[in-house]
């Protein structure tokens, strides 16, 4: 049985928690790159860029936040992040769900071409293949995906 998780908006009280999991999960899907010499350069981003332009929406269990997921007004999911303790749950579904129901006339995203598990995830609810692109900060290869009603 899968425990009860609830999705509630963004409060800035939520910062240190997200992007505490936003550094456990990039780190455990990527243990080449040092996610942590990243931080200061993801709070700034997380604070100047996806704060003020785009819905963000976590996950609760038990009062521990377990994901979010964040959309923009233009319909481009930035990041759908997930606990790895809830990777293989329907977490990562509701999450993008709600990103769909915010963004009802498409969403668009990016993933890294080498990430098979989120591909496979997008594939399954609904997004399609559009094309590839290069990671400015990374220079790896990402899938551009779309998704329309």
């Amino acid at each position: 049985m899968t425990a009860k998780f609830t999705l509630r908006p963004y409060r800035a009280e939520d910062e240190d928690a997200t992007i505490d999991l936003w550094l456990r999960t990039w780190q455990l899907a990527y243990p080449s790159i040092d996610f942590a010499a990243r931080l200061a350069w993801w709070r700034e981003r997380w604070r100047n860029e996806l704060v003020p332009n785009a819905a963000i929406i976590v996950a609760e269990q038990a009062q521990d936040l377990t994901g979010f997921v964040t959309i923009d007004a233009s319909g481009y999911l930035d990041q759908l992040v997930v606990s790895p303790e809830h990777w293989g749950s329907k977490l990562a579904t509701a999450l993008v769900d709600e990103a769909k129901r915010l963004s009802p006339g498409g969403v668009t995203l990016k993933v890294n071409a080498d990430n098979y598990r989120a591909i496979r995830f997008y594939e399954r609810n609904g997004f399609a293949h559009a094309g590839e692109d290069v990671n400015p900060a990374s220079k790896r290869l990402v899938l551009k995906m779309t998704w329309k009603a």
